[in-house]
């Protein structure tokens, strides 16, 4: 048996701030996959770049500009619609308005609410507007582990269920949690896209005899519809789109629900 996590909201509590370009407004903890995928132009991209280097950075320099000139690369965290690689490039590498100083206010925003947080990973990207041809919002994400997370991976992997992640995030990101929580780092996978994730699934189902899927986001539930067992986590705060409840084999309000589900399920 194999289980497949969703990083954030599943395994980390995660505060997420965004602005917004176009109004100049900042955003608290807002559910940056439902954001996106409220229209069919968004797409959540991940930066290959570190918050830390970000914030050291003049605030008043294009995004864009910093981002051509260091040679950044990006991967697709999230979107409805399908677009190429160039597609994505010729509006980020392009954008005029979005500013260094635009993300520096979402990583300062999300260090003021977690500094105090014995370990922290964080991320930071943007949502692209095909329509308007722009950076629509600067992204950032920091999360901790839930309480209970590491103990639940612990009890998986005594009981020889392997665990897997498979996320949005950045891969460094993912790795630093994967060490914490004793996931091999060969079944890390990160900047996963809806589709991607689903596919792990499938792989997987190859391999094991059943697969379990974790998950929170609508941006997972194309993965749970593909795996055996699907557990619809409610730990995260906030409102889920009713598909992915329709979806759900198991609903968990804590992480640790997920051990005793399996257990039933393998005993079988």
């Amino acid at each position: 048996m194999a289980v497949v996590f969703d990083s954030a909201g599943t395994l980390l509590r995660t505060y997420r701030v965004v602005k917004d370009i176009i109004h100049g407004k900042i955003h608290l903890d807002v559910e940056t996959t439902t954001l996106t995928a409220s229209s069919p132009e968004r797409a959540l991209l991940v930066l290959h770049v570190s918050s830390r280097e970000i914030i050291e950075q003049q605030p008043e320099v294009l995004l864009s500009a910093y981002l051509t000139g260091r040679k950044i690369g990006f991967g697709v965290a999230c979107a409805r619609s399908v677009f190429t690689p160039d597609q994505a490039s010729d509006i980020l590498y392009r954008d005029t308005r979005a500013t260094l100083g635009d993300l520096q206010e979402c990583i300062r925003e999300v260090w003021r609410h977690c500094r105090r947080e014995a370990l922290l990973v964080m991320d930071s990207g943007v949502i692209l507007h095909f329509g308007a041809k722009a950076i629509e919002f600067t992204v950032t994400s920091g999360g901790r582990p839930f309480d209970g997370a590491l103990e639940t991976i612990t009890a998986l992997h005594r009981r020889g269920i392997a665990t897997y992640i498979a996320s949005g995030d950045r891969v460094s990101k993912l790795e630093k949690i994967a060490d914490y929580l004793g996931i091999p780092l060969d079944r890390v996978h990160g900047v996963a896209t809806p589709s991607i994730k689903a596919q792990i699934v499938s792989d997987l189902k190859e391999e094991y005899d059943v697969v379990a899927m974790v998950g929170d986001g609508i941006n997972d539930l194309t993965a749970l519809q593909r795996a055996d067992v699907a557990i619809l986590s409610l730990q995260q705060p906030g409102e889920k789109p009713a598909a992915l409840s329709d979806a759900a084999d198991h609903v968990v309000k804590r992480v640790t629900e997920v051990v005793p589900i399996l257990e039933r399920i393998a005993r079988r």
